[in-house]
């Protein structure tokens, strides 16, 4: 399993940005028991009310190698750890970004696709390896399909061939593929931070949702009428940078 005797995920906060590092290179950043409750730790960071956006990134050339293997086959299968952080990923009041430098197998797309923006260095390669080892990519299933159509899945979710930035970026599940992974991953962090945190934390609600018509309707009036709005509104007005509550100026 590699040595896992020092932390395995890293979590950074600065400027509002809190970056959380998968660092668990020795294992290819598989999903272990001590990896999960490392990013669960991390994730309990990110709650805190200086975050307003996190970035999900990796040490070592791989992003994440999906399950430990060895774990899984001398051991009791309980994936609710692994369930939680895609389900916490998903629900985090603040975007997340997921920065991805090396290859992706299995879980790791899951844990990768439960995040809001996903930014790929364009070299980057996938695959949904589940079949081969006798499994489904059964949990994971959940955030892929939100972000892919099934017939899109079909070829890859079948066959467990691997498949290229390219293609996963036609197929929905990765939002950016750059020759630069940091420079493209600054410049969205840049940008949520530019908008106002609530507006943010609720136009990200918007993007898994299913509401209706009066919802919207409703949420729509309240934002108008909120204290960010009427800033907002002024700063366009006297063409000057917004000033949000609680941060920072941004430019």
């Amino acid at each position: 399993m590699g040595d896992v005797s020092g932390p395995v995920v890293r979590c950074d906060v600065a400027n509002g940005v809190a970056t959380v590092t998968l660092d668990s290179p020795g294992n290819r950043n598989a999903l272990s028991r001590a990896l999960l409750t490392g990013l669960h730790d991390a994730l309990d960071r990110c709650e805190r009310p200086d975050v307003r956006v996190v970035v999900l990134t990796h040490a070592g050339p791989a992003f994440c190698a999906g399950a430990d293997l060895k774990e899984r086959s001398t051991g009791p299968t309980d994936s609710t750890p692994m369930v939680r952080a895609m389900q916490r990923l998903i629900g985090s009041r603040c975007p997340t970004i997921a920065a991805v430098q090396g290859p992706v197998r299995a879980g790791g797309i899951g844990l990768m696709a439960s995040c809001d923006i996903v930014v790929v260095q364009e070299d980057v390669t996938f695959a949904f390896t589940e079949v081969r080892i006798g499994v489904a990519p059964a949990i994971i299933s959940v955030p892929i399909l939100q972000r892919c159509g099934w017939s899109r899945l079909a070829a890859p979710f079948l066959t467990g061939e691997s498949f290229d930035a390219a293609t996963a970026r036609d197929m929905g599940l990765v939002t950016h593929v750059t020759h630069h992974v940091p420079h493209t991953v600054g410049t969205l962090v840049d940008g949520v931070l530019a908008g106002a945190p609530g507006a943010v934390a609720a136009t990200k609600q918007l993007l898994r949702g299913d509401a209706s018509w009066d919802e919207m309707q409703a949420l729509s009036e309240s934002l108008f009428s909120s204290d960010e709005a009427q800033e907002g509104m002024r700063a366009f007005a006297e063409r000057r940078a917004p000033v949000w509550a609680g941060t920072r100026s941004t430019k």
